[in-house]
């Protein structure tokens, strides 16, 4: 595989330079840990969040030689739907102190790693239980199967460049890098895409599976990762990896079962209470703007 992706049209891609995305560094008199959203009255805490992570992924993924390269990858990235993981991953940093630009990087990452799934989900020659996407096949199914594999390893390397010494986040980066690698394998999105195909999605626990699975395991990681990179604690961490479950759980039950059952209204009840539970003890105005998204 790494051969075929090195020689697209015949021009290499693991040569490329690469320049690092500049960081905006915290005032020296106001600390990381300190730093207080704040936002204009046109905009919304979400719509600046999705701002924020649009422009960081443009920075990171222009269209630039080779074009046989980044005209597809800049395509499948901004045409995939956008998942509210990245934003969750910015909103849990700030929640536990951290300043959104610690996050940036890795809400871009989840990006296009939700993208590249999207994309070898949706590929032209295949069939798919999930709702088809209106999206525009530029490419040939050769090229959309392998720059989306091409898209993975490119966002843990926007991971790798945001490490500064001068922060000592080294191992917070790691971490989160370890943390995204194991939610998009196996264990965790692959096996709910596995659930939503081998078995009849319309059987409520089936649904739920796949849904805890995917969306789930997406936007735990998502949430995990923003506490990490702002300096949570490991308390901290791990509730806001259970909300990001909880949340991203009911958005995949109430995207597959397009008959809203009686069964579902239950279960994304009792599951919107479990998430609501785990933001207690955290920053009031902060949670309020987290459950004006997730209702939760």
């Amino acid at each position: 595989m790494a051969r075929a992706l090195s020689h697209i049209h015949g021009n290499p891609i693991f040569h490329v330079p690469y320049t690092p995305i500049p960081t905006r560094q915290c005032p020296s008199n106001l600390p990381c840990r300190l730093f207080k959203v704040t936002m204009s009255s046109n905009q919304s805490y979400w719509t600046s969040i999705n701002a924020d992570i649009e422009a960081h992924l443009k920075q990171a993924i222009p269209v630039r030689e080779p074009l046989s390269v980044f005209e597809p990858m800049n395509h499948l990235t901004f045409s995939a739907p956008r998942s509210t993981a990245p934003a969750l991953c910015v909103a849990a940093c700030e929640l536990v102190g951290g300043h959104r630009d610690q996050a940036l990087p890795a809400a871009s990452a989840l990006q296009l790693m939700y993208a590249a799934s999207f994309a070898h989900e949706h590929l032209p020659l295949t069939q798919s239980c999930r709702p088809k996407s209106e999206i525009q096949h530029l490419y040939g199914p050769n090229i959309e199967l392998l720059i989306g594999d091409a898209m993975i390893p490119f966002g843990l390397e926007l991971l790798a460049v945001s490490n500064d010494s001068t922060q000592k986040n080294s191992d917070r980066v790691l971490r989160v890098m370890v943390e995204i690698t194991r939610a998009i394998g196996s264990q965790g999105m692959v096996h709910g895409q596995y659930y939503e195909v081998e078995y009849e999605s319309s059987c409520i626990r089936q649904n739920e599976r796949a849904s805890e699975k995917y969306e789930g395991t997406l936007h735990g990681c998502a949430a995990a990762c923003g506490a990490i990179l702002g300096g949570g604690s490991e308390v901290e961490i791990e509730k806001m990896r259970r909300y990001g479950v909880y949340i991203g759980k009911i958005q995949g039950m109430i995207r597959r079962d397009e008959r809203k059952s009686k069964d579902l209204k239950e279960l994304v009840e009792e599951t919107r209470k479990l998430a609501t539970n785990e933001l207690s003890g955290f920053n009031e105005a902060k949670v309020e703007a987290i459950s004006k998204l997730f209702g939760a």
